[in-house]
């Protein structure tokens, strides 16, 4: 589903400076479909800030209103086409408002965006967003501007993004970009172009500041990023007692942590994982996506070994047939998936596996559709994005395969599928009951004010008491490995406490539904940060 994302400004890092340009203008960001995409944003957001512009929270309040889009399915596309023709009572409301289309639908469908929608200013592929400034100053001449071409080198890797809609607990930090994997299903080759990795030194020290700014938890970020490859080594991170000596400070401030050294071939995706776990001991870490054809048991031999690497996989399966999953260029077998599956649970038995499934892909039967089903069963996955298949324009499966499986059939076996893992998620939260885990709490619950939501370590959410008296406070910014045995709760000094945004605490989970776990507060082991920057 596409979700919009409303930006505040918060903190712009220049760039560079643009003497006697600065326009002193406001924008207002909408994002569309995938993390990255919500991580692009706070890239344009830092590079607009350079030339003057703050962010608004509503279209209405802006100069210039940009929507960075998805085309993952049409659905998608739709979605985003609809709030375009809603930019023309807009435009005629508020005079000299411009309108940009960024993202993957600025890559595939520029022309029609510019000559179909006369209320499009602006098109921006997600490559080009260093050139904003330029276009938007041709675009104030009266002009349509366009720039949508792909790189080879292009990472953003020294832009520090503006978190937008932060809750100030976690963050996206992008590690590569692009796609070399050609699923015949995919348009991200295409619209994102060729897989480039960027510098680790960079993106630790992003970390860095993130841990320094109060957040507790980043996501590593890339289409694939199992396939990391960095091919110019970053010094080793100091041994015990070590000084530090990198000319960007890399590590801890106080390096009592170990770290292999990166060896002359460059540094892979277990290695970044590694050093970020080293550098960045009080933040949570986790990653999306991997791909099973890429997945190693040297990534998950690191994941095992660090507390603050969270026990959670996201590995696409998209099918249980190995003949559609030929079909897709996945690059792997149903046989191989399984193999993957059952490594993580040899190296890792308390992590949880989440997973995305396409129902009526191209000559799917209904063999292939009960593959999945039952596949789906073995694995017992706790959590899945489900979808029926939607033919993108330029993939392979466009070019190759007649998209030959009736809507009504997609949708029934859609239904089937949605079903068998609403019994799977109940099965795995119900596993977590009477169960002590640590959770970090990110913000308050939806549904009551009375109540606080945060994530475990197995990326499930665990709903609490805003108010609870609880054990006495931890070492504040410590990062504390969850534990399965039972607390004893009269070993506690009870206080009162309001949990708030960043709070780690652990509680004792008392019931569970297919989507969210209740727990007890037992303790809070570190306190988050309140809105004015201190410790609570």
């Amino acid at each position: 589903m596409s979700q919009i994302g409303k930006v505040p400004l918060q903190d712009p890092v220049a760039l560079r400076p643009i003497p006697n340009r600065k326009v002193n203008k406001k924008v207002y960001i909408e994002s569309y479909g995938c993390a990255m995409n919500f991580s692009d944003s706070e890239i344009v957001a830092s590079i607009l800030a350079t030339d003057g512009y703050t962010t608004v929270e509503t279209a209405e309040d802006a100069d210039l209103v940009l929507l960075n889009t998805c085309s993952i399915r049409e659905k998608a596309e739709y979605t985003v086409l609809q709030r375009i023709n809603e930019m023309n009572s807009l435009k005629a409301r508020k005079k000299g408002l411009k309108v940009g289309v960024l993202g993957c639908m600025a890559e595939r469908m520029r022309e029609d965006l510019l000559e179909k929608k006369k209320v499009v200013d602006l098109v921006v592929g997600p490559d080009a967003y260093r050139t904003l400034p330029d276009l938007l100053e041709k675009v104030g001449t009266g002009q349509k501007a366009v720039n949508v071409l792909l790189s080879r080198e292009e990472t953003y890797g020294e832009v520090i993004p503006v978190r937008l809609n932060s809750n100030g607990v976690t963050a996206f930090v992008t590690i590569m970009r692009g796609c070399d994997n050609m699923c015949a299903f995919c348009v991200v080759p295409f619209t994102r172009g060729r897989e480039r990795s960027r510098d680790p030194y960079t993106i630790i020290e992003e970390c860095k500041d993130l841990a320094a700014k109060g957040y507790k938890e980043v996501t590593l970020l890339g289409q694939n990023v199992d396939s990391y490859k960095w091919a110019s080594p970053p010094a080793p991170l100091p041994r015990r007692g070590e000084e530090i000596t990198s000319p960007n400070n890399i590590g801890p401030s106080d390096p009592i942590y170990l770290v292999r050294e990166v060896k002359a071939a460059g540094s892979d995706f277990a290695d970044l994982l590694e050093m970020v776990a080293v550098a960045c001991p009080t933040l949570r870490i986790r990653y999306s996506t991997s791909h099973p054809k890429d997945m190693t048991d040297k990534v998950l031999h690191v994941m095992a070994k660090y507390s603050n690497i969270c026990k959670y996989i996201h590995l696409p399966v998209q099918s249980g047939s190995s003949a559609v999953l030929h079909r897709m260029n996945r690059g792997y077998d149903r046989a191989w998936y399984l193999e993957r599956i059952a490594s993580i649970h040899r190296i890792m038995p308390d992590c949880a596996i989440s997973t995305d499934i396409i129902a009526g892909f191209s000559g799917e039967t209904e063999e292939d559709h009960k593959d999945t089903v039952t596949l789906m069963e073995q694995v017992g996955y706790g959590m899945a994005f489900m979808f029926k298949y939607s033919e993108r324009p330029k993939t392979l499966a466009a070019r190759k395969y007649e998209d030959d499986v009736p809507e009504d059939v997609k949708g029934r076996r859609l239904a089937e599928i949605i079903e068998v893992q609403k019994k799977n998620s109940a099965k795995h939260m119900a596993t977590y009951v009477g169960q002590v885990h640590d959770v970090l709490i990110e913000g308050v619950s939806k549904r009551s004010p009375d109540h606080m939501f945060g994530r475990n370590t197995q990326n499930a959410v665990v709903i609490v008491d805003r108010y609870s008296k609880v054990g006495e406070m931890g070492a504040s910014g410590t990062m504390v490995q969850s534990t399965l045995e039972a607390i004893s709760e009269t070993s506690l000094s009870p206080t009162a406490y309001e949990l708030i945004s960043g709070d780690m605490i652990r509680v004792r989970i008392a019931s569970s539904t297919a989507g969210s776990l209740k727990g007890q507060v037992l303790k809070v082991v570190s306190r988050g940060e309140t809105k004015e920057g201190v410790k609570a």
